[in-house]
C-alpha cells in the first residue's frame, strides 16, 4: 500500500497558518519529491536489469568492479591482522584480533588528522605520512616486541580497478584530494616501499573498498547478511556473485561455482536518465557538479548532496516573484554552493516545538535569514520531502540485488552518516521495501537493512583473513604475491 500524501505538518493549526500562495508550492513539491509505489517498482526492476548489464562484457553504467574477495566470513575466521582506513579527513590504524570464539573479536584503534596539506602535495608525502602513523601505532602498542610481517587490511575508498586483492590503480581522486603522480598508477608499491623505508613489519594483503568491508563485517556477525551498503556522504553498495554470472571474467575460467564480491558502484545508476523522476533541481546539481552527467544515482540520495537540494528550492522559490520567500532579506549565505549539508535537514526533521523554533535559530545562525512561521512550515515540509526519497529511492538498490540473487529473506548490513543519523530514514526505507515487495501488513519484514558492524577495520581485517584462508587452500586467482603474503602469515 502507498505511502500517504503528507500535509505541510501534523501541528495543531499548522494548515491555516499557511497562506494560499505557499500552500500551492508545497503541493508542487510533493508532486516532484514524491516516489509512488508504481515508481519505486520500475525504478527497482530497471536496476536489476543494469546490475547485470555491468556484468556483461559489454559492461554498463554501474561499473560492478570484481573485488577478488571470494566468499563470505563463516564466523571462525581467527589471527591478528592490522587494519588502516583512510578516509577523507581521518586516518585510521587498527589491530583486530578474530578469537576462536565465532562471530567475535577485539579492537585497539587510534585516529591521525589528515594534514589538510596533504590533500595537494605529492605522493611521497601521503605515502610517507601514513606509514609514519602505522609505525607510531605499532610503536606505541607493540613497545619491545619483535614483530615480523604482520598481514594487513588497508580500506582505500576512493574508485580503484582490481585486477588483483592485493593491488589496486586508483581511477580518480575523490573527497577534495588532488596528489598528482597517483591516478592511473597502483597504489600499493608505493605504499609498501614507504612501509618498508621506515622498517615497519607490515605485509599489504588485501586493499579493501568500504561498502565490501562492511558486507563482510556484517556477515562475520550475523549469517542472514548478504549485502553490505554505504548510505553517506556517497551511496554504495556490495554482495556476492557466482563467478559463472560474471560473464566479463569468463576469459579467467574460473570455477562457476566460485563466491566473488561485487563492489557495484551503483551511484552511477541510471546515468542515462531513463528512470530516475530528476526535478529540475536535480538536473542544476548535475550540470552545476565537476563530472556533470555521472553518478545520477548517487546526486539524488547521498548526504553530499541533500542539502544542496534544499539549498536550491528555497533559492528558486526566493526568486519567485508569485511567492519570495525570505522577503527583503540578505541571502548571500544561502548563494554560496553546498553551503547546507544533510545534517541541516536531519535539524530540521528532529525539531521537537511547535512553534519550530530550533530551524528558526537554525535559519539566524547559519544563514543569518528571519524565517516567518508559513516559511518555517514549508522548510519543514521540504525536509521531509527530500529526506523521504533518498530513503526510498535507495531501497530501490537494495531490493534489486535482492531480485536478482532470487533473496527472499536476508539483511543488508549498512554503514555511513545519513544511516545512522538522519531521522527516520531507516523506517522510510522498510516502508519503501515493503511497496516494493507487496508483503502483507501481517508479515515481519523479511529483507531489513541493520546498522553494521565496524567495516572499515574488521571488514579489513577479515577480507585480509578470508585472502589468507583460500592462499593455503591453493587458490591464487586474483592475488599477485601470494608467497608474500603466506609468508607474513607464518611469521
Amino acid at each position: 500500500m502507498a505511502t500517504p500524501v503528507r500535509r505541510p505538518s501534523s501541528r495543531k493549526g499548522s494548515m491555516s497558518d499557511v497562506p494560499k500562495d505557499l500552500l500551492q508550492q508545497i503541493e508542487r513539491l510533493e508532486g516532484l519529491f514524491t516516489v509512488p509505489q508504481e515508481k519505486l517498482k520500475a525504478i527497482t526492476d530497471h536496476f536489476v536489469s543494469e546490475l547485470a548489464k555491468g556484468l556483461s562484457k559489454e559492461g554498463g553504467s554501474i561499473p560492478m568492479i570484481p573485488t577478488w574477495c571470494m566468499g563470505i566470513p563463516n564466523g571462525h575466521e581467527t589471527g591478528t591482522f592490522l587494519a588502516v582506513d583512510m578516509g577523507g579527513t581521518n586516518l585510521r590504524v587498527c589491530e583486530i584480533v578474530l578469537p576462536d570464539a565465532k562471530g567475535e573479536f577485539d579492537i585497539i584503534q587510534s585516529k591521525y588528522r589528515m594534514p589538510e596539506e596533504l590533500r595537494t602535495g605529492t605522493a611521497e608525502e601521503l605515502w610517507g605520512y601514513t606509514a609514519d602513523c602505522i609505525k607510531q601505532f605499532i610503536e606505541y602498542h607493540h613497545e619491545d616486541e619483535k614483530l615480523d610481517q604482520l598481514p594487513m587490511g588497508f580500506t582505500f575508498s576512493y574508485p580503484v580497478s582490481q585486477e588483483y586483492i592485493d593491488h589496486g590503480v586508483l581511477q580518480r581522486w575523490t573527497k577534495g584530494f588532488d596528489i598528482d603522480g597517483v591516478e592511473g598508477v597502483d597504489v600499493v608499491p608505493p605504499f609498501e616501499a614507504a612501509l618498508k623505508e621506515r622498517g615497519v613489519p607490515i605485509k599489504l594483503t588485501a586493499l579493501v573498498n568500504d561498502t565490501t568491508g562492511t558486507l563482510m563485517a556484517s556477515a562475520y556477525t550475523d549469517d542472514t547478511v548478504k549485502i553490505g551498503c554505504i548510505f553517506g556522504t556517497g551511496c554504495n553498495a556490495a554482495y556476492v556473485e557466482d563467478c559463472g554470472s560474471i560473464p566479463k571474467l569468463e576469459h579467467m575460467n574460473l570455477d562457476p561455482k566460485l563466491p566473488m564480491a561485487i563492489n557495484c558502484e551503483w551511484g552511477a545508476f541510471d546515468n542515462e536518465h531513463i528512470i530516475l523522476p530528476r526535478t529540475p533541481y536535480d538536473i542544476i546539481v548535475d550540470k552545476e557538479s565537476p563530472r556533470p552527467g555521472q553518478q545520477s544515482f548517487e546526486k539524488m540520495v547521498a548526504g553530499l548532496y541533500l542539502g544542496e537540494l534544499f539549498r536550491l528550492v528555497l533559492l528558486d522559490l526566493h526568486t519567485n516573484p508569485e511567492v519570495q520567500i525570505f522577503k527583503g532579506q540578505n541571502v548571500d549565505e544561502l548563494q554560496k554552493m553546498y553551503s547546507l549539508d544533510a545534517s541541516f535537514l536531519s535539524a530540521i526533521e528532529v525539531d521537537p516545538y511547535e512553534n519550530l523554533q530550533e530551524t528558526a535559530d537554525l535559519f539566524s545562525s547559519k544563514l543569518g535569514i528571519h524565517v516567518n512561521k508559513p516559511e518555517l512550515e514549508l522548510c519543514r515540509r521540504l525536509a521531509e520531502l527530500i529526506g523521504t526519497r533518498a530513503a526510498r529511492l535507495t531501497s530501490c538498490g537494495v531490493a534489486a540485488i535482492c531480485k536478482k540473487k532470487g533473496y527472499t529473506s536476508c539483511k543488508a548490513g549498512a554503514d555511513g552518516s545519513v544511516f545512522n543519523r538522519y531521522p527516520h530514514f531507516k523506517a522510510r526505507g522498510a516502508q519503501a521495501l515493503r511497496e516494493i515487495f507487496d508483503w502483507p501488513s501481517d508479515l515481519k519484514d523479511p529483507i531489513e537493512v541493520i546498522p553494521s558492524e565496524d567495516g572499515s577495520g574488521v571488514g579489513a581485517a577479515l577480507i585480509a583473513a578470508l585472502t589468507l584462508r583460500r592462499l593455503k587452500e591453493g587458490n591464487h586467482a586474483g592475488i599477485r604475491d601470494p608467497q608474500a603474503i603466506l609468508a607474513s602469515a607464518k611469521s
